[in-house]
Formats: C-alpha cells, structure tokens, sequence
C-alpha cells in the first residue's frame, strides 16, 4: 500500500505542476501596464503640469509686448520667441495648455453627465422613450461636431464656457450611444434577473450592476473625447470663436502666426506640436485603459 502511494503520488504531483509556471506568469501580464497607457499618461501628465505651472508663474506676462523685439526667433530671452506684437510666445503657449486641458475636463464632464443620462434612460426604460431618445442622439450624431459647435458659440458668445458646453453637448451624443448598447446588454444578464427576483429597484440595479459593467467603455470614449475637445476648441479659436483675450490659446496663436510664418515659423510650429502630443497623449490614454480593461486584450484567460 505504502509502495503504491509512494509511486502515484509524483504523478499526482506532476498533473498539477504545468500550471503552476504559468499562473504567475499571467498575473504579471495582468500586473504589466500596456505601453499606450505608460506613454500616454505621461504626455497628459507632462501638458497638465505646464499648465499647473502657468498658474502661478510664466517667464513673461501675456500682455507684456515689451519683452523683445518683434518676431524674434528662440533665444536666451525668449526660449520660443516672440509674436509679431514682442509677446514671449512660450508663456502664451504655458497658459494655453491650462486652457486647453480645461476645455477637455469640463467637456468630458458636461458629456458624461448627459451621455449617461440619456443613455440610461434609453436602455432601461419603456420602448417608446427609447426610440425617441435614440432619434435626438442620432440627429445629434449626424450633425457636424465643429458647425453645432459654432452654432452655441454664436448664440452663446464667444468665450471659454460657451466652447466648453458646445463641444459637451455635442460629444455627449456618443457618450449617450455607447452607454444605451451597454445598458441594454447588462440589463439582458441572469444577475441582473435574479437582483430583480430579489427585490432590487430600479436604481439599485442601475447603480449596482449596470454603472460598473459599462464605466470601462465609457471611460475610453471619454478620453478619445478629451482629445477631439483640445483639436475643437483650438478650431473654434483660429476661427475666431474661441475665448478671447487675455485668455491664450493655441488656436488662436495659430491664426495670428499664419501671416508670419516665413518670417518667424516658431509661432506656428510650437502651438501645433502642442495640440499634436495633447491629443495624442489622450488617444493613446484611452486605447491604454482599454487594454487594461479589457480581458481579452489584456491576455487573461
């Protein structure tokens, strides 16, 4: 008997031991941060502490045209030059960033709160309010994200807060799209049958089982929206609709460098590198959180 025990019990053994290499192998790809959310993170991080700075100090004071002589090129003085006014280019594009980020916050909140709304709305409640919801949200998808945009400004006036529920509302659209298709699937799952059969309203289903399941996927849109937000409210700037000054944006510094390019091409380069690694930073941001969430692009199995 002891024999017997003794000869079964490494290959025992030996079944369970293939996984066990593996397991801590897929906890660490669970563990492992995807490239895209490293880099991304980063380059978000890098433009909101310009910004944070440009709160408290900037080489030069916006107004000030003073500094240097006209159009200069990058000098000790003045690290990205000056406009054709003497202005210090680099502490306008300092406090645009602020701006810049601002706009994309504030629109993915306005966005969110009236995606989600909608959205729920749509997903859990009678047929007919669903099909009058999905009908505003796909009139308002079908309408062009810059025209609608400069509609609210024009009626709105141009400033800061009028940029900032233009492109909101115009964003929440997706937001209320995306949301509705989630609703819908979790409200189909057997847990969420039996939490009703259990007694759970209406809003504890919602705030229980839907609002976790679908955060990922919203989180993603919402990033991808901050990025189409920095690209709309500079648009809305060089077109002249933007906030106006004092307030700095690199819109705006786009359209009053457009004349002077040949002579001074940093006033044009700078604020477009900048728009470019904002937006890309939050592009590569959300693509980066949906690996993270995302089972199966994260390698579980």
């Amino acid at each position: 008997m002891t024999g017997e025990l003794s000869a079964t019990t490494p290959v025992a053994r030996g079944l369970g031991s293939p996984a066990a290499p593996t397991d801590p192998a897929a906890r660490r790809r669970r563990r492992a941060l995807p490239p895209s959310l490293v880099v991304g993170a980063a380059l978000v991080g890098l433009v909101a502490l310009v910004g944070l700075v440009s709160l408290v100090w900037t080489p030069y004071a916006l107004d000030d045209t003073g500094t240097g002589a006209r159009l200069a090129g990058p000098s000790a003085a003045h690290w990205g030059g000056t406009d054709r006014l003497g202005r210090d280019l680099l502490s306008q594009l300092m406090t645009g960033a602020g701006n810049a980020l601002v706009v994309a916050v504030a629109s993915m909140l306005v966005a969110g709160a009236l995606g989600v709304a909608v959205g729920v709305l749509a997903g859990a409640t009678r047929r007919w309010v669903d099909v009058t919801l999905l009908s505003a949200v796909d009139l308002l998808i079908a309408f062009p994200t810059l025209l609608l945009a400069m509609l609210i400004v024009t009626v709105r006036g141009a400033s800061l807060s009028s940029a900032v529920w233009a492109i909101g509302i115009s964003g929440s659209a997706v937001i209320a799209r995306v949301t509705r298709v989630n609703v819908a699937r979790v409200l189909r799952e057997d847990y969420v049958t039996a939490a009703h059969a259990a007694g759970t309203g209406w809003w504890g289903t919602v705030l229980r089982h839907v609002v976790p399941n679908v955060w990922p996927t919203l989180l993603v849109q919402l990033m991808l929206l901050g990025g189409g937000a920095v690209l709309a409210e500079a648009s809305l700037s060089y077109l002249g609709l933007g906030a106006p000054p004092p307030n700095a944006s690199w819109g705006r510094l786009l359209h009053e460098a457009q004349s002077t390019m040949l002579v001074q091409p940093w006033g044009a380069i700078l604020p477009g590198v900048a728009i470019v690694v904002t937006v890309l930073g939050l592009n590569l941001l959300g693509d980066g959180i949906r690996e993270r969430t995302d089972p199966n692009l994260r390698g579980d199995r």
